[in-house]
């Protein structure tokens, strides 16, 4: 749906963005993932069309935006990290003004502004000062803002950042239903904790570059790790998981090992039911769910070992 190709943006004492190329899938939720100041934020403003690159070019649906740039806001909501609200406005009014700048008039206006706070559970506020909203709730506000007009494709940059545990899980929450009913999502964050639970996708950005893009695994039936533990000696438990083709990486630990195996529930229980016909003392056969920090620290130990001096 988005496809970026060589992307470059300088400020004038430096360059933020060396040559990024990235495919973005509809309808799914991609994770831009980095340290700060990797480059995610005017990544993010590239793609929205705020920032024009120094060269290549971003497509949406094979549109430049950045030679389109309205009909580019047109379809894309986008939430940045320090956002502003006009605290004297009520709800309705805030959503009203947005929806107004966006083009929604007349008729279609108050339909679009009642969807928007339905959907994020501010219906009962519409008449309340944005002032005298809670941190939670004028976050609610300000995504509410974002998706007043109907975007095709939603970008967040830094959505959780200050919010209470059970405003990350309600924001959680909204962008599953979001992609569930066909939205594109992209938002970006350096607390990899908070985009487990919904990411579809993962893009790991240092300096300015792409280190690694990889579907999150859980999802799209990579190869899933896996524990096995046995009564006494993991030896021969280790030997026997090698001679077989589809288990991948086996690596041995006390009393046992871990391994990855691509297969569904019907294949798991097939692989297990060969372990003990092979006699072996099996206690625990569990899988491990990979978590995307895990996978972000092996990418920038990776890529610090390319970069040594040979």
């Amino acid at each position: 749906m988005i496809t970026v190709e060589n992307l470059v943006y300088e400020y004038p004492t430096k360059r933020a963005l060396h040559g990024i190329d990235l495919e973005i899938g509809r309808g799914r939720i991609t994770a831009l993932v980095g340290p700060n100041g990797a480059g995610k934020t005017t990544l993010i403003r590239c793609l929205v069309a705020l920032h024009t690159p120094f060269d290549g070019r971003v497509l949406f649906e094979g549109t430049d935006v950045h030679e389109y740039p309205r009909e580019t806001h047109r379809r894309v909501g986008y939430l940045p990290d320090f956002y502003g609200l006009y605290d004297e406005l009520t709800v309705r009014q805030c959503l009203w003004y947005v929806a107004a700048s966006q083009g929604l008039e007349g008729a279609t206006a108050p339909g679009r502004i009642e969807t928007a706070a339905e959907r994020l559970e501010i219906a009962d506020r519409l008449d309340d000062k944005a002032a005298t909203l809670s941190r939670g709730l004028r976050q609610r506000l300000a995504v509410a803002q974002a998706l007043v007009h109907e975007p095709e494709v939603l970008v967040l940059d830094e959505p959780a950042s200050g919010l209470d545990p059970e405003s990350r899980h309600h924001l959680s929450h909204l962008l599953c239903r979001l992609r569930d009913e066909g939205m594109t999502l992209i938002v970006s964050s350096h607390i990899l904790a908070e985009l487990e639970d919904y990411s579809d996708d993962m893009v790991i950005i240092q300096d300015g570059r792409i280190l690694e893009t990889r579907p999150v695994s859980r999802l799209d039936g990579a190869p899933r790790r896996f524990r096995v533990v046995v009564a006494g000696d993991g030896s021969k438990l280790i030997e026997r998981l090698k001679t077989m083709s589809d288990v991948e990486d086996v690596e041995a630990e006390e009393n046992g090992c871990r391994f990855r195996y691509r297969g569904d529930q019907e294949a798991q229980r097939a692989l297990l039911s060969r372990l003990v016909r092979s006699n072996l003392p099996i206690v625990e056969f569990a899988e491990e769910a990979e978590r995307m920090q895990d996978a972000y620290i092996a990418a920038l130990r990776d890529d610090r070992g390319e970069r040594k001096p040979s």
